[in-house]
């Protein structure tokens, strides 16, 4: 069941101290229904949109990889395929239904599967970018439900009651082998490769209201640490100063790599008696 929620959600997104070009991308949406008025007696113009309630809200983020411009086309291929994925091929009902969730985890999951396809469509037309690739991490928020779809080592957080836990998982060699060497080599990412498979991460959780929801490419996570996120996610800021902040102190400590943070606040709007609960 869908519960009333006022989400105070902001990016911010920093090319770093050493970088020439930022590969990072980012997407927050409201996903809403809506009507283009074709013809009408009614005192609109044709073409109006006429929208309905927010139905939900899209997180999007992803980090490109591949040198040059390479990684930057990557990760914009991904979040504008996922969006428009989103948009024209998702069905709406699955959000009515949790009966339907098994449906709408794998409706996710070929959405990570038509971007693989997107970039290895881009690179047989465009040869050079065949080293490209990117992360991904999408959160479909229809509160009190969070559903994250995930690859590569972006990561994804909820801070709830003063502590943080990150619900994704790095896709690295590292995190695999508990090897610092192998830091920031990915097994799993988005590539411009159809003969590669990719094996995205689905998760479902319940938010609560005061609980913030963090997204980040791993520039953030080589200078700040998880004690120190959570530290600024619990001073009470809007959701635009976290984000800064959260920027500044990566560049601030080196920002050897693009960084870009998405925060999002779960408040409860003040004709709401009943917390969402687990």
């Amino acid at each position: 069941m869908k519960v009333d929620v006022d989400i105070d959600c902001s990016g911010k997104t920093s090319v770093g101290m050493r970088r020439k070009n930022n590969e990072d991308q980012f997407l927050i949406a409201d996903l809403n229904r809506s009507i283009v008025v074709l013809d009408t007696t009614l005192s609109v113009e044709q073409q109006t949109i006429m929208l309905g309630s927010t139905e939900g809200k899209l997180v999007v983020i992803a980090d490109g990889a591949g040198g040059h411009a390479k990684g930057e086309r990557a990760s914009e291929l991904a979040v504008h395929t996922i969006t428009h994925y989103v948009l024209n091929t998702m069905a709406w009902f699955f959000k009515l239904d949790q009966r339907l969730e098994r449906d709408l985890v794998d409706e996710l999951q070929k959405g990570l599967e038509r971007c693989h396809q997107t970039l290895a469509q881009d690179a047989q037309s465009h040869p050079e970018n065949r080293a490209m690739a990117t992360t991904l991490t999408m959160a479909y928020i229809l509160f009190p439900r969070i559903y994250i779809l995930h690859v590569g080592d972006s990561r994804s957080y909820i801070q709830r009651g003063g502590s943080i836990y990150q619900i994704t998982h790095d896709h690295t060699y590292a995190d695999n082998l508990s090897d610092s060497r192998f830091a920031g080599v990915l097994w799993n990412a988005l590539v411009a490769d159809s003969s590669k498979q990719v094996r995205p991460e689905v998760h479902k959780t319940m938010l609560q209201f005061d609980d913030t929801l963090l997204l980040c490419t791993d520039g953030l996570n080589k200078h700040v640490t998880d004690e120190q996120i959570s530290k600024v996610l619990d001073e009470g800021t809007t959701a635009e100063e976290a984000a800064q902040k959260l920027v500044d102190m990566a560049n601030e400590d080196g920002g050897t790599d693009n960084t870009t943070v998405v925060v999002a606040r779960f408040h409860k709007p003040e004709n709401v008696e009943e917390e969402a609960s687990d």
